[in-house]
């Protein structure tokens, strides 16, 4: 039985990756997060004990890192701060757990010999134009914009760099982004849902043309299992579902499946450096590896999505508050 370490595992992509694990192999899996407010217990509940083990602790503490990569042969690299709107505010908590947090895994896994996968994000390439035919490939040069995508930029670099100067068995991935269960509701499409659910008119920055690239959490947790099983070392696999959706367009959907008016939305400020455009060819990942996704229908995932949070409602309804206040402040 493989032992694997989920850095991270108790957040959103995380811990839905932690469950299609104990649902699709026999691996036994422990979780390392700080459970910041992003973490949540509550999204591993239901796993078996003896096969889910939950560490509490910071992926920057080096001491209890080595610890946990002793007992491990696998990790798989999700722990960071990922929230664009939270990264303009304060920097410093993306730059302690992206880039340090990242360098203490590397240096983990460089001492014990253990496989790392490193989940990263299409921000790191900036963005396209709307009527931009291309997509971003493994050669798209670095662009971030913000504070956060520059650090997960800064710790893909790292990776690279570890595995080329010390030879750590290293893969890192790209994905486009990801919706489903256990999303925070701080997070678009989470709380859109949530919104219509409490009677909430749903908010759009600007005037919504921005596209982004969607996939299910289940379709990027199925990808990173196949990158651990048949990836080459040191190579970069971008994820994607050919999911290209306008904010707009998206939160029309919402409102149309849950029985409201398209057009029962308001328009807020615009958030600064609003990326315009992501676009994720996967072609690599699904011709050399024989991935394919399960949610190729963006409409179908979302239907299901909507269900999940209408009937979990224990599991968000706490933070609903908070987030709703932190957005009132900042008129969104």
């Amino acid at each position: 039985m493989a032992r694997m370490l989920v850095t991270g595992g108790a957040g959103f992509i995380g811990s839905n990756f932690v469950h299609h694990v104990v649902e699709h192999t026999d691996h036994h899996v422990t979780v390392l997060d700080k459970l910041t407010y992003a973490g949540n217990r509550a999204s591993l509940a239901g796993l078996p004990e003896d096969r889910v083990e939950l560490v509490v602790g910071d992926i920057a503490d080096a001491a209890l890192v080595d610890d946990l990569f002793g007992r491990v042969d696998t990790v798989v690299h999700y722990a960071a701060e990922s929230h664009n709107d939270n990264s303009l505010d304060d920097p410093r908590p993306f730059l302690d757990t992206n880039v340090v947090g990242t360098y203490t895994l590397l240096e983990a896994a460089r001492r014990h010999d253990v496989r790392l996968h490193h989940i990263s994000t299409d921000e790191v390439y900036g963005d396209l134009e709307l009527d931009d035919p291309e997509r971003f490939t493994e050669r798209t040069p670095y662009n971030p914009s913000s504070p956060y995508s520059s650090t997960k930029a800064a710790s893909d670099l790292l990776v690279r760099a570890w595995v080329r100067s010390f030879g750590v068995r290293a893969t890192i991935s790209n994905c486009s982004n990801n919706y489903g269960p256990y999303q925070h509701v701080e997070k678009f499409i989470p709380r859109q849902i949530t919104n219509v659910i409490r009677g909430i008119r749903p908010k759009l920055y600007g005037a919504g043309e921005n596209v982004r690239d969607w996939i299910h959490a289940d379709d990027h947790s199925s990808a990173v299992l196949t990158i651990l099983e048949k990836g080459e070392v040191g190579e970069t696999y971008l994820i994607g579902a050919d999911g290209e959706e306008s904010n707009r367009d998206v939160v029309e959907a919402i409102l149309g499946l849950m029985g409201e008016p398209r057009d029962a939305y308001d328009h807020v400020a615009d958030r600064a450096g609003h990326d315009m455009r992501y676009a994720i060819d996967s072609t690599r990942l699904r011709t050399e590896l024989g991935w394919r996704p399960q949610f190729s229908d963006f409409r179908a995932g979302l239907e299901a999505t909507i269900r999940w949070y209408r009937d979990n409602e224990s599991w968000w309804v706490g933070a609903k508050d908070g987030v709703e206040a932190f957005y009132a402040s900042k008129g969104q």
